[in-house]
């Protein structure tokens, strides 16, 4: 792990699809958060963290599951089919048992979207709450060296 940087799993790139606009060419505001998730399991996977490992995945369960208990956007200009997004992740922890992200579109350095998830640890038999899972809290606490990341 000392090799990667963080810049290696909170700095992401994805691209609008046709699929993913409206009539008016325009991303559909629900599009957001399925690309938010996707990029939070793209950091987690790229850490090093298998999705089996927090995510249900053909029928099993882990023992600790991450609701989503908030969410919101902060759109700040149309993104069409073809641009090419920069996704800056800024996870942190909030104290034992939740952290949130803040996700940061771009486009050519400039800010389409910020986003935030705030997430909160669950025994997933109980649906109490618990403390972080140890791979989650290195995740956050590696990824709180990112301080410097430019966005391409």
């Amino acid at each position: 792990m000392s090799e990667m940087s963080p810049e290696d799993w909170l700095l992401l790139c994805r691209t609008v699809r046709f699929g993913e606009t409206d009539a008016a060419g325009v991303m559909h505001f629900q599009q957001l958060l399925k690309w938010c998730h996707e990029a939070y399991e793209e950091s987690l996977e790229r850490f090093g963290i298998p999705a089996s490992t927090i995510f249900p995945i053909l029928g099993s369960m882990p023992a600790i599951s991450l609701p989503i208990i908030h969410c919101s956007a902060d759109f700040r200009r149309p993104l069409t089919c073809g641009d090419h997004l920069t996704i800056k992740l800024n996870p942190k922890r909030l104290n034992p048992s939740n952290f949130e992200l803040l996700y940061r579109f771009s486009i050519y350095y400039v800010e389409a979207v910020s986003a935030i998830t705030r997430h909160t640890a669950i025994e997933c038999k109980s649906r109490s709450r618990c403390t972080l899972p140890k791979e989650i809290n290195r995740w956050l606490e590696a990824s709180s060296l990112q301080q410097g990341i430019q966005e391409a």
